[in-house]
């Protein structure tokens, strides 16, 4: 009998318990082969399955990905409408296959912008899966900045005159995950465009010229093994 490709195991005590992806390139995925931008972003959700399982297998906590930004409502009308449509698509594969996923799906940002139907699938999902420990966290309509005033509204409206660390934390849509260990930001390009700066503090940073549908899943194993040699020090020597 002809070998059989062996399926990567599952990491036992994964060093990383919060990976975050800025999963950038999809239009211009798309343009290098003659496609229209909102071919690219078929593809890339197709990458974003791939990779929220493996960090699954992998044992890591909670994955979060910068699904829509803030600023992506300015692209051409056209694209939105295609990155909706693939989102609904997505939430209704979410509805049907939560309990084989064994995951729970947290929706970061205001979902006011959105169509009531998709506002009423999320609300739907997150109650449906909040039990489940593993964390997969999706940014839409999200903005880093736009987090930080949520966050400190929301001390505001609890009576809060004095706040901490912990306080703030606390108060962001991320205070379900635990502490973010690395961003990973395909495309090339060497920033963080507005995500998770609360919580990028001290997260280690890895980059790579890969576009995001062609981020596979021995992509993320790479990126897991690279955290495993970085030295964190905190501040300290």
């Amino acid at each position: 009998m002809a070998d059989q490709k062996q399926k990567p195991q599952a990491e036992t005590g994964c060093p990383v318990k919060h990976i975050a992806f800025i999963m950038d390139g999809n239009g211009r995925w798309a343009k290098k082969r003659g496609m229209p931008r909102e071919y690219g972003h078929k593809f890339g959700a197709e990458a974003f399955k791939k990779v929220m399982r493996r960090c699954s297998e992998l044992g890591i906590e909670a994955a979060t990905f910068y699904v829509f930004s803030t600023e992506n409502w300015k692209r051409p009308q056209k694209e939105v409408d295609s990155i909706m449509k693939l989102l609904d698509e997505y939430l209704d594969e979410c509805q049907r296959e939560l309990e084989k996923n064994d995951v729970r799906f947290i929706f970061l940002g205001s979902k006011d912008p959105f169509p009531p139907s998709l506002r009423r699938k999320m609300e739907q999902i997150e109650e449906r899966s909040r039990h489940s420990k593993k964390i997969v966290n999706m940014a839409l309509n999200y903005g880093g900045r736009d987090e930080i005033v949520y966050a400190a509204n929301r001390l505001l409206k609890c009576g809060k005159s004095k706040i901490t660390e912990a306080d703030f934390s606390s108060a962001l849509y991320t205070s379900e995950s635990p502490e973010l260990d690395m961003i990973v930001r395909t495309g090339g390009d060497l920033r963080i465009s507005n995500f998770l700066l609360w919580q990028a503090a001290y997260a280690e940073l890895y980059f790579t010229d890969k576009l995001w549908p062609d981020f596979k899943e021995k992509d993320v194993d790479e990126a897991v093994e690279n955290f495993k040699n970085r030295k964190r020090r905190f501040g300290g020597v």
